[in-house]
C-alpha cells in the first residue's frame, strides 16, 4: 500500500504555478485551485503566511505526540491551519473523536507557536 503525502497550500500553489508556466495555461478547475491556494497560503486566511518548510517540520513534530501520531492527516491539518486557540484544536481533533485534556492541547498550541512565530 502506498503512503499518502500531505502538502501545504504553499506547495500546491507552487505546483500549479509551475504547471502554468510549463503548459502556458491551466484548466478551469486548476485556476480555481490556484486562486484558493494563493489565498490559503497568504496572510489573508489566518494572519500567518504558510511556509512549506515550517509545515513539514511542524507536521513531523506533531507526529511525535502519542494521541495523534496514528493520524497523519490530523497532524497535517493542524500544521496547515496553525491553530492558536484551544477551541480550534478541539475542532480538528473532533473529526476523529480524539479526546485530549486542555493542557495537552495547550502543548500542541505551544508547539505550533514555536514553529510559526
Amino acid at each position: 500500500m502506498t503512503e499518502k503525502e500531505y502538502v501545504d497550500f504553499a506547495s500546491v500553489r507552487d505546483f500549479l504555478i509551475d504547471a502554468q508556466s510549463r503548459r502556458g495555461e491551466l484548466g478551469w478547475e486548476q485556476v480555481l485551485a490556484l486562486q484558493h491556494a494563493e489565498w490559503a497560503a497568504s496572510q489573508s486566511r489566518g494572519g500567518i503566511t504558510t511556509d512549506s518548510k515550517v509545515f513539514k517540520s511542524l507536521k513531523t513534530a506533531l507526529a511525535e505526540i502519542e494521541k495523534i501520531s496514528e493520524h497523519p492527516e490530523l497532524c497535517a491539518k493542524i500544521a496547515e491551519l496553525m491553530p492558536m486557540r484551544v477551541a480550534d484544536v478541539r475542532a480538528v481533533l473532533a473529526t476523529k473523536r480524539i479526546a485530549m485534556e486542555t493542557d495537552e492541547i495547550e502543548g500542541i498550541i505551544t508547539l505550533v507557536r514555536q514553529h510559526v512565530l
